[in-house]
């Protein structure tokens, strides 16, 4: 049976992070040569993450949110309701031989996939060298982050993890922690910028330029 050129796209709603983390996990463990890349649309309750490179004085004051260890890249970030999360269970195999190499093409075509669907509700927003995530290009809130990624590459070349989008959420939660390792960082959302859009359109909208990308 062949592997199918497109990821599959899940719909996993509401779900704890720990839930979903064990599940990635799992899934990781099991796959073969044969098993579809996926990607699983998620909501999570309020949650602070931490990559392995994280500095845990970055959380400043959880305010009795968890606080979860994770095997993802990168440091501090939060996820909560309102916010669009993608996780990428990819071999990246399957497109290069040599998945390091294509691990910094795939971080290109996330952020390019979150950049082309902010585009499309007329939200200017750009990378920045060595700083993992997508910000605000232009405007009032110009510099402020409204995306961030974190991947687990795992030595066969199979990736977890992925990439949140603020939608319309409650920012509160970002102002209690360094986000990402970096102080005074302003973060923003959809919602804040005026943008009419529904939690389950942008995921939509997110989820098909990933998908798109990633054809092989």
């Amino acid at each position: 049976m062949s592997v199918p050129s497109q990821p599959l796209v899940l719909q996993r709603g509401l779900e704890a992070y720990a839930t979903t983390f064990d599940a990635m996990r799992a899934f990781t463990d099991a796959r073969t040569a044969a098993t579809a890349d996926e990607l699983w649309i998620v909501e999570h309750p309020p949650v602070f993450t931490l990559g392995l490179a994280a500095d845990p004085s970055h959380v400043l004051d959880p305010h009795n949110i968890p606080v979860v260890e994770t095997d993802r890249g990168g440091e501090v970030t939060y996820h909560g309701p309102g916010q669009a999360v993608i996780y990428l269970l990819l071999d990246l195999r399957r497109h290069k031989a040599d998945a390091r190499l294509f691990a910094r093409e795939l971080v290109n075509k996330i952020e390019q996939a979150v950049i082309d669907t902010l585009a499309a509700y007329n939200l200017a927003c750009e990378r920045k060298p060595g700083a993992p995530g997508i910000y605000m290009s232009d405007g009032s809130a110009q510099g402020a982050k409204i995306a961030a990624l974190g991947l687990k590459i795992r030595g066969n070349g199979c990736t977890y993890h992925g990439v949140s989008l603020n939608v319309a959420m409650d920012l509160t939660p970002f102002t209690w922690i360094n986000p990402c390792g970096y102080e005074d960082l302003a973060t923003i959302d959809m919602q804040s910028l005026g943008a009419q859009a529904t939690l389950s359109e942008v995921q939509n909208a997110l989820a098909d330029k990933l998908s798109k990308s990633l054809s092989r």
